[in-house]
Formats: structure tokens, sequence, C-alpha cells
């Protein structure tokens, strides 16, 4: 009784999607659409905007975070992790898990100091594979950048990201931190 019952459900799938199917028309390939349609261009990252992060700093305080440190150990801490131009200077002990916090913890006077008390920090994720995509299926690179950010890569090495001019280009934009983009290697 359940093949019969299978073998119905399958022909009356059939039977309702057969004249859907029918009407579709398949999309013409795009080497037959007009020029017109199509921009084959890719357009380099737009200049990063004053709402689009925050930084770089001279100096950068991360309080109280526990570390993944990427070792395979479990994670430690709290720790103080200190950046200075724009690469971890120091990783500190910030205390006792469990326990406050040590109070006036060096450094002090950090440019600018983020509380992450009860949050997990980890090294970012480098990509030593990745092309920045083009049209028609990702024509701004901007896309790429942002879209690897947030899932944890701060590094890329294009191989290549795209034409080598563009990708000069991009990977200084993204040392002077003028566009939001992971580090850029090619």
């Amino acid at each position: 009784m359940r093949r019969v019952s299978a073998l119905a459900a399958v022909a009356a799938a059939i039977a309702v999607w057969a004249p859907v199917a029918a009407q579709q028309q398949p999309a013409a390939p795009a080497a037959q659409r007009p020029a017109q349609a199509r921009d084959d261009s890719f357009r380099p990252a737009s200049s990063r905007r004053a709402d689009e992060g925050k930084g770089p700093y001279r100096s950068l305080v991360i309080r109280g975070a526990m570390l993944i440190d990427g070792t395979g150990g479990p994670p430690r801490g709290p720790v103080d992790i200190v950046v200075e131009g724009n690469k971890i200077a120091a990783v500190r002990s910030a205390g006792t898990a469990g326990l406050p916090l040590r109070a006036n913890r060096a450094p002090q006077g950090a440019e600018y100091e983020v509380d992450a008390t009860g949050m997990y920090v980890m090294p970012g994720f480098v990509d030593l594979h990745v092309h920045a995509g083009e049209a028609p299926k990702n024509a701004d690179a901007e896309y790429a950048y942002k879209l690897w950010l947030a899932h944890g890569v701060t590094t890329v090495r294009g191989v290549p990201l795209t034409d080598n001019a563009l990708a000069v280009k991009e990977k200084e934009r993204s040392a002077k931190n003028e566009i939001v983009a992971p580090r850029i290697f090619n």
C-alpha cells in the first residue's frame, strides 16, 4: 500500500508541475543577451565612509577578554590585548577567571579602549586563495571584502584577486585604511 501511495504522490506532483515547467522559458545565455543589458566591469571598493568602523589608533587596548589563541588549547584569560600601530604588541593577564579584574592595569592612556569583559576574541582567519569576483556574479569588490570581514577573514591572498593593476591599487588602499577590506597580499 505504501508503494502505491508513494507512486500516486509522485504522479500527482508531476501532473501539477508539468504545466508550470512547460510555461517557463529558460533564460538566454549571457552571450546572447544584448550588450547593453550586461555590465562586465568590475568595480573597485568605494572609499571608507565616516560611519564605517573606527581607527586605526596609535594605541588600542581590548580589556578583559577571554582569548582563543589558535593553539588548540582552552581559552585563557581574562587578558588585555594591546594593539599599537595596527599590530598586536602584547597580551597581558588581566586577572583570574571568575574573580573581579585587577584595577588600574597597564597600559594607561590608550587612545581607545574596548571593554570586552565576558567576551571571547580570537585571531583573524587568513584565506590564501581568493578572487574578488567579477560581473555578473559579483561586480563590486566591496561586497567580497565586507563578506570576508564579516566571516572573520582579516587577511587574504589573491590568486589573482582581480586584474593586476586593480589588485595592486586595492592592496595599497587597504593598507592605508582607505577602504573597508582585509589586509591584501597579491
